[in-house]
């Protein structure tokens, strides 16, 4: 006997004497015995308090009057406030008088009501009681005895919670009836065996006997024998009326529960039962359609006697309910009356020989029948049915056994399954069969499973209201025989006749068994066979597939979609991808199918789908998968777009292409989102339709009839709809598409792979400049390309273009950060023959950014498709000739030149490109890409850094100092891995660099040793992926130190904050990095991404830079000297010009950087040139490779001297900004005019600024000069390739100098055939000229002189040549840090207005009929001679004047020669009127010259050139009234000269005969010197001077 653990029962009592008061006597006795057998965990689990209040609360139950033979019941939730306690459950609480079957069926009924026990307290007490029942003692039924006690028993349940009063109520009421049932159980036992005793007699006298009625009366002794608990007994009257058969109850017989009312007083008996009542079975036995109340659970059985009067006929029945007890179930067939007899009846009518196998294997047969058929089949039935049993020894199959109560209420079925095809899915199955066929209410089943191979299933079922007498037997055992057919044997079949046997063997070895219950269930052996196919179909590479399918009875819409996957399908990865498509899923049922846990699973999804009704499966079938799966793999992207597809008869290629357009709007800013433009297409998906067949007309390579006729009908057809939209948004989104397919020049959308597959990107070339809603500047060319992995764009201002790929991380805007690029490229560009392009590409699905490796990978891929959408739709050249790209409709020319080149993300993949491009057999092979391994590395030179610090030596040496030689004060913006920080901090040894930041550190020195930091950088630099923290911390001056970006803040030392100018010490990192970028440096150089200077006007959301928009700057806040943009974009245009303003030197990016796209250019053009001659077959791979190679440090020079160029161009327009304004004014009039600049896109002043700055005395800024410069550049360029200029043999020099010397020696013919030679004539010349002359040189003597770019090239070369300025401008350049830069700039200023004067000089008498090299041998060796005599030949006054501008010059620190050289050139500019005077009257240059120089001293010309100088030119009409006087002058002095040689005057002669005229000249001047400057004196005075001519 389990006890409960004394600590526990300790606590209880100390509990119960503490809050038990009076009754704590009582109640100690009491709660020790009530809670004596129960479970010892229960009692911890509730501690001593509950359980105190559970016994008290059934011991006030207990003290209730309660009359005997009655029950006390409570069904209740206990509370705090009535019990003491509360619980999660309901509590029933029962007192009764001790007697059987209690406990039983109380839980019996609890769990009827469908409530599970969860705890049973059922202590015996002996209860001592007063007359008025009141309890006097209670204490353990087992030690307390005496007279008046007696036992009672309580019952404590506690069961699922029961929250409505009503239905505790009927809980309660329920029991109590149980309760009456037991007690009427209990009181009439000895009555029920008192009757069956008396009926067993009566019946053994009543008649004869026989076999079968003795059997009888040993069978009702054999349940008296305790194999019978007898619940109840009622005896009926047998009434005859006619044929009909009553039986009549009667009333006072009920004993047990059959006690009471007789519910069904009169019952006819059946046909079947009549047959019963005449044979000579004296008991008959078969199932009551109750179920018992008390003792157990079970189908009440049925005992009928037969009563006969003293005639032996039968009167009546006595029937007795009850349950066959264990020992009756246990109990032999040979010894159980009446069962014995048939089963000996079955063994002699078998004929079997004893104790013969047969005869064993039968009798085990009855020995395992079940007992309940024993007990109430007849013979005949169980001799027939053992047979049948027996013999599927012989024939193991199927096998269905019925019989039919007599009563007609139940049949009772035994089937028999092979064992190892028996499990619950088919046992299910059969009863749902056999419930069909016999018209069941409900069923009943007992499996049995021996070591036999059939397993036997005995099913109990009870009609709905008479069982069929006749069931379609046959029929039945068929139908069950096809559910015990296993399913894999349907699979193997299938896929045998599918495949064959060898293949469908092999699909059935690994499938057939491996589908799971679930799946058998709703698809058969076949479906299986199918989807097997499709599961050995999956692979990694391949790992879905899927299947749409109509159920037979589905209604409309309603469809089904397998998934077959090699995982498990997430429905949260499902389910929108199909709701994206128009789908609803409406349920899903996922099936594993594999053979064990350790076998790799495949997955079945078989999914619910709900589609618009009208939707035609046949037609959406296969497009709706196809689109699933491309989905799912991410080769199409999951909107909303692809609800096209049940709407249109688009597919999957064609919804992609609308798509791929949704993306460009979204990049060139059509104001609405993706999803509003992807509902106005399905809104209007008619009209998305013709849009779709509107670009396959206009693309579809394959198309078949009259192209344009089928598009001018798509187009009718469009602009129709159009018309019934009612929307704006829809219509401008629509009318949007509509445009751009037609703005669409080119695309891939139907070129396919070598395996025949279309390709998993689209590119698109389009027109920018007739699509609408393209933001300005509009390139030539733009190249879209887009796909689920990768978005890109290229544009390109022109057919010969070039600029870099850029990887970006602005998804969401990178074309606006390309077009900001391509406009700088623009600029850049104008040193190089291509004009400006750029490209850039987005990673879409970027691995998590910790992988590096991954991201590098999955960054490459995306890269070679981008390349790959530009060079599909790129013509190619092959032998010379265009070839159009393979199944690409061309609408615009051939357009074979594309090259690419490295950016910021892509700067290791050159040769990466140039695979790409020999993959494509594209004509410029490794000239693809510049900088790869067989190339120029741009880090390796340094060159882009190089050209940078070209700009940075300037910008100091207007400062006056040397950066080469002068220690100076740098903060950085990058570190020392990177290419343009890395090589610029070690372009001098005198950096002193006091603090730089990238995105990882913040590195500060503040009084750095240069020598030692220099070393360290150089270290840095060496070392692969180095970064500020292996910077040696030891090195670092005091106060100093390198820093996380990622702390919290930063504490700063006294020299640090001196360093950088700080008042305090404290800094978040982003302040601090604000605070370097405001550091008082003498240079802030900025070798890194990202635009961190703007203009106070402009907002960070304008600048497109989200990374830096915490610590941008201001222009007009930086104080360092000089900024320097060796990065892209370091300063937004706007900010450029405030820091300029404000008094910093600064150019913009394009100039600094050039560098890099120039050594690229030079790259790809030598490697055009060479490749030719390895075609050639004159040098090798290698060979070219070295030759290559060998040329490195000229490239470099070469591009270097445009760096050089540039920027000194700028400084010389920036010395004097004031006087080159209206010049510039005047181009950027002109460039609007031809539509070739917007000043507000390029942030140049608008008419009313310039007019503003006059009046303040200020210019353009460098900034803006720069813009101004490039913008000369491309015009200059451009009219320069129209005209026939690149076609001069001449020009052909430049040709030459563009390359270096090795190709002009080895390679003259390569040089002078290169396909690019006209473009790199135009681009050398249009630099050489600009650089030297200015952005304003050109088209102010074009305008003036009403000649083309083209002349006035000639012009100016015919005067660089003639006078000898090249080597003059040389010498200049030479001057650098040996004189002021204000002086050396003065000096660039002469030479450029003495070849100004010159060109306009050669355009006014025409000379460009004539070549080059004669008009050179004209007129050169005459200015030499001049130069060479001009000591001699120049009049004393002259001379002198000449030698004190020489002394000027020396005394500034120019050479002496040089300065003779540059001071002489104002004398030496009339040569040219002087040799055409000497050709044409044969006379001595000597005697011209003299001549000259005496009428210019006589008439003082001098000094009106100078009067002339002094007139204004604020308006062109000025200028060029100024320059005609000027020139009138010349042309004057020239006429005088040649009337005095012709006529052979002497100079004193012509002098006296023209002394009055000369006299007025001298007094004019004389009067106008002193007033302002005018042109109608000097008017007067020129048509005097022509008087004299």
């Amino acid at each position: 006997m389990l006890q409960t653990p004394d600590s526990t029962m300790t606590e209880l009592l100390k509990y119960t004497q503490a809050h038990a008061g009076a009754a704590s006597i009582k109640l100690a006795e009491f709660i020790p015995v009530y809670f004596e057998n129960t479970d010892p965990d229960e009692l911890q689990d509730r501690g001593a308090a509950t359980l105190f209040a559970i016994a008290t609360a059934h011991w006030r139950l207990l003290e209730a009057p309660r009359p005997p033979n009655t029950a006390k019941v409570r069904v209740f939730n206990p509370t705090l406030a009535e019990d003491g306690f509360v619980s999660e459950h309901t509590v029933v609480q029962i007192v009764h008088d001790d007697m059987p079957f209690l406990v039983d069926s109380v839980t019996m009924a609890i769990n009827r009501s469908g409530r599970t026990a969860h705890w049973i307290v059922h202590p015996l007490m002996a209860v001592q009681r007063d007359d008025a029942s009141r309890v006097l003692k209670a204490g353990s039924a087992t030690t307390v005895h005496g007279d008046g006690i007696r036992v009672e028993s309580l019952i404590l349940v506690e069961c699922d919670r029961i929250l409505n009063d009503a239905d505790r109520q009927a809980l309660a009421t329920e029991l109590g009836q149980v309760l009456g049932d037991v007690r009427a159980v209990v009181n009439d036992w000895a009555p029920m065996l008192a009757r069956l005793s008396k009926l067993r007699t009566e019946s053994s006298l009543s008649a004869p006997s026989n076999v079968n009625r003795q059997e009888g009366i040993d069978f009702l002794q054999w349940l008296e024998d305790k194999h019978f608990t007898f619940l109840g007994a009622r005896d009926y009257d047998l009434v005859r009326d006619g044929e009909v058969i009553n039986l009549v109850a009667r009333a006072d017989s009920g004993l047990g529960i059959l006690r009471g009312t007789v519910q069904t007083p009169v019952s006819q008996l059946p046909a079947d039962a009549m047959e019963l009542l005449h044979s000579d079975q004296l008991v008959l036995v078969t199932k009551a359609m109750t179920r018992a109340t008390v003792h157990r659970p079970a189908w009440l059985d049925y005992i009928a006697v037969k009563r006969f009067d003293a005639n032996g006929e039968i009167v009546g029945e006595s029937r007795f309910l009850g349950l066959y007890t264990s020992t009756a179930y246990a109990a032999s067939v040979r010894e159980i009356p009446q069962v014995r007899e048939r089963v000996a009846q079955v063994m002699r009518n078998a004929g079997v020989v004893p104790d013969s196998h047969t005869a064993k294997s039968l009798q085990a047969i009855l020995d395992v029948y079940p007992r309940d058929e024993l007990f109430q089949i007849d013979a005949a039935t169980l001799d027939d049915h053992a047979t049948s049993i027996l013999r599927l020894q012989e024939r193991q199959r199927t096998r269905v056994l019925l019989r039919r109560d007599p009563f007609g209420r139940f049949t009772s079925a035994q089937v028999f399954v092979p064992r190892d095809r028996y499990n619950t899915e088919l046992r299910v199955k059969i009863g749902q069969e056999l419930m069909a066929e016999l018209d069941g209410q409900s069923l009943e089943f007992t499996p049995m499973l021996t070591d036999s191979p059939l397993a036997r299933i005995h099913y109990l079922v009870r009609a709905r209201e008479q069982a069929p007498h006749m069931p379609d037997w046959r029929g039945l055992e068929a139908r069950i025989a096809k559910l015990a057919e296993r399913w894999d044997d349907d699979c193997t079949l299938a896929l045998l006749h599918m495949l064959g046997e060898g293949q469908g063997l092999a699909l059935a070895h690994r499938f057939a068994n491996a589908f799971p219950t679930a799946y058998r269930e709703v698809f058969s052996g076949a479906s299986g066979a199918e989807d097997a196919q499709i599961l050995a179909s999956l692979s990694a590479e391949s790992a879905l597939a899927v299947k749409l399918y109509r159920p037979l009875d589905a209604d409309e819409g309603m469809l089904r979609l397998k998934i077959y996957n090699t995982s498990k399908v997430a429905l949260s990865d499902s389910l929108p991808v199909l709701e994206r498509m128009g789908a609803r899923v409406l349920d899903e049922h996922p099936y594993r199918v594999g053979n064990g846990a350790s076998e790799p699973a495949l997955w079945i999804h078989d999914m619910g789908l709900m589609l618009p009704a009208e939707t035609d499966f046949g037609v959406i079938r296969s497009r709706f998968e196809a689109l699933f799966v491309q989905a799912w793999k991410g080769e199409v992207e999951n909107d909303d777009l692809n609800k096209l597809l049940l709407r249109t008869t688009l597919d999957a290629r064609d919804i992609t292409v609308l798509r791929a357009y949704t993306r460009y709007f979204k990049q060139i800013g059509l104001p609405f989102s993706q999803a509003y433009i992807e509902a106005a297409l399905n809104h209007n998906a008619q009209i998305a339709q013709e849009i779709s067949a509107l670009f396959a007309a206009r693309f579809d390579p394959h198309f078949k009839g009259d192209r344009d006729a089928e598009r001018q009908r798509r187009r009718e057809r469009i602009e129709a709809l159009l018309g019934n939209v009612s929307s704006l948004d829809d219509d401008r989104i629509l009318r949007q598409f509509y445009a751009s397919v037609v703005a669409t020049l080119r695309t891939n959308a139907w070129q396919t792979d070598v395996n025949g597959t279309l390709k998993p990107y689209l590119s698109f070339k389009f027109d920018p400049r007739t699509l609408p809603g393209v933001p300005e500047p509009k390139p030539l060319y733009e190249i879209w390309v887009y796909s689920p992995r990768v978005e890109g764009v290229h544009l390109r201002g022109g057919k010969v273009a070039r600029g870099g790929l850029r990887w970006s991380d602005r998804r969401e805007d990178f074309r606006t950060e390309i077009l900001g690029l391509v406009k700088a490229q623009q600029v850049k560009n104008t040193v190089i023959v291509p004009v400006g392009s750029k490209g850039g590409f987005v990673v879409k699905n970027p691995p998590p950014a910790a992988d590096r490796e991954a991201n590098l990978a999955e960054g490459v891929a995306c890269y070679k498709t981008f390349l790959s959408g530009l060079l599909d739709i790129t013509d190619n050249m092959v032998n010379g000739e265009v070839v159009p790209p393979k199944q690409v409709v061309r609408h615009d020319a051939d357009d074979p030149y594309l090259v690419v080149a490295a950016d910021k993300g892509t700067a290791s993949f050159s040769d990466i490109a140039n695979g790409v491009s020999t993959d494509y057999g594209f004509w410029l092979g490794d000239a693809f890409a510049s900088g790869g391994s067989v190339g120029y590395d741009h880090k390796k030179m340094g060159i882009t850094a190089r050209g940078a610090w070209e700009s940075v030596k300037r910008h100091f040496r207007a400062l006056g100092i040397n950066t080469q030689t002068t220690r100076f004060t740098v903060a950085g913006i990058g570190d020392m891995s990177g290419d343009v920080f890395g090589n610029g901090m070690l372009l001098s040894q005198h950096i002193a660099l006091v603090a730089a930041f990238d995105h990882r550190h913040i590195f500060i020195d503040p009084t750095p040793d240069v020598a030692t930091s220099y070393a360290e950088r150089a270290r840095l630099f060496a070392l692969p992926r180095s970064s500020w923290d292996d910077y040696d911390k030891t090195l670092i001056s005091a106060g100093g130190g390198v820093y996380s970006r990622h702390a919290k803040s930063i504490q700063l030392s006294p020299q640090a904050c001196a360093a950088l100018g700080l008042t305090k010490s404290d800094f978040a990192p982003l302040d601090l990095l604000r605070a370097i970028l405001q550091a008082p440096v003498d240079l802030l150089y900025n070798g890194g991404i990202g635009t961190y200077v703007k203009a106070t006007f402009e907002s960070h959301a304008q600048v497109g830079d989200k990374a830096s928009d915490a610590f941008r700057v201001n222009g007009n806040e930086l104080r360092c000297k000089v900024l320097a943009e060796g990065g892209n974009l370091g300063c937004t245009q706007n900010g450029r010009i405030e820091y300029a303003q404000h008094g910093g030197r600064i150019y913009t990016d394009a100039i600094d950087n050039s560098a890099g796209v120039d050594c690229s250019d030079h790259e790809v053009n030598i490697k055009i040139l060479l490749d030719r001659v390895v075609e050639a077959g004159d040098l090798t791979l290698k060979q070219r490779n070295d030759v290559l190679a060998s040329m490195t440090d000229e490239v470099a020079e070469l591009v270097l001297a445009d760096n050089y160029y540039q920027s000194q161009a700028l400084d010389v327009a920036t010395h004097r900004p004031a006087y080159v304004l209206r010049g510039q004014q005047n181009l950027m009039q002109w460039l609007e005019s031809k539509g070739r600049l917007n000043r507000a896109i390029e942030f140049l002043p608008s008419d009313e600024e310039v007019a503003r700055r006059r009046a303040n005395n200020q210019g353009l800024t460098a900034p803006e000069g720069a813009v101004v410069m490039a913008y000369a550049k491309m015009s200059v360029f451009d009219e320069l390739v129209a005209s026939n200029l690149p076609d001069d043999p001449y020009f052909n020099r430049s040709l030459q100098a563009y390359f270096p010397k090795l190709l002009n020696e080895k390679f003259d013919q390569a040089v002078a055939n290169h396909p690019l030679k006209r473009e790199i004539i135009a681009t050398f010349v249009a630099n050489t000229v600009v650089n030297r002359t200015g952005a304003t040189f050109v088209n102010f003597i074009a305008t003036e002189a009403s000649a083309t770019a083209a002349d006035v090239v000639r012009a100016y070369t015919l005067a660089r040549e003639i006078f000898d300025l090249e080597p003059l401008w040389d010498q200049i350049d030479d001057l650098d840090h040996h004189v002021g830069s204000a002086l050396q700039l003065d000096l660039l200023s002469r030479l450029t207005a003495i070849a100004q004067r010159a060109s306009r000089w050669i355009l006014r008498v025409r000379l460009q009929n004539t070549d080059m090299p004669t008009l050179i041998q004209r007129y050169q060796p005459g200015a030499r001679e001049l130069r060479a005599n001009l000591d001699k030949w120049l009049r004393p006054d002259a001379l002198a004047d000449w030698s004190a501008a020489t002394q000027r010059l020396t005394d500034a620190g120019v050479a002496h020669d040089l300065a003779q050289d540059l001071s002489a050139l104002d004398f030496i500019f009339p040569v040219l009127d002087l040799v055409d005077l000497s050709l044409s009257t044969t006379i001595a240059l000597e005697q011209a010259a003299q001549t000259y120089f005496a009428v210019d001293a006589e008439l003082g010309l001098t000094a009106w050139r100078n009067e002339i100088n002094r007139l204004p030119t604020d308006t062109l009409w000025q200028t060029q009234a100024r320059g005609s006087a000027r020139d009138d002058v010349y042309s004057i002095a020239a006429q005088i000269t040649l009337g005095l040689l012709t006529r052979g005057d002497t100079m004193e002669a012509w002098r006296n005969h023209h002394d009055m005229p000369i006299q007025r000249l001298r007094s004019l001047r004389n009067t106008i010197n002193t007033q302002a400057a005018d042109l109608a004196p000097v008017s007067v005075a020129l048509r005097e001077l022509r008087n004299l001519a």
